[in-house]
């Protein structure tokens, strides 16, 4: 039995995507050259990684003349926003208090983050029927 095809982004898929979001629809040419900079891949590698781009919903085509271009169908803060939950929910068993738990017990986080952090989360609880009714 073949393994259960993850709707998650690989790191070759989301570096194509982020091409994607940025240039919006282009082909696979396109891509090749707009990832050379970096480590760069075939021709070949992009096509199939746009493939499966395709198949997991982030990417549709439309033909033109005889090549295909590519467009993102999720936007950025969508796709961002589905990798959260994915991680909140595999490793913090969908706690969003475990998650920042664990961001504020990184020894890595300034002083700056943290002040925007506690701001984000005041403003949060300020605007939030939910979070209101909670502290009520």
């Amino acid at each position: 039995m073949p393994p259960k095809r993850s709707i998650t982004l690989t790191e070759a898929e989301l570096r194509l995507m982020k091409v994607l979001w940025l240039r919006g629809e282009s082909s696979v040419a396109d891509l090749v050259d707009a990832v050379a900079d970096e480590t760069p891949l075939a021709y070949t590698s992009v096509l199939t990684t746009v493939r499966i781009l395709e198949s997991k919903g982030y990417a549709e085509h439309r033909q033109e003349g005889r090549a295909f271009l590519y467009s993102p169908c999720v936007a950025e803060h969508e796709a961002s926003r589905s990798e959260v939950k994915h991680v909140l929910q595999r490793f913090f068993g969908n706690s969003r208090e475990r998650l920042l738990l664990s961001l504020l017990g990184d020894d890595e986080i300034s002083p700056q983050e943290l002040a925007r952090l506690k701001q984000a989360v005041a403003a949060a609880s300020d605007e939030s029927p939910r979070l209101k009714k909670g502290l009520a």
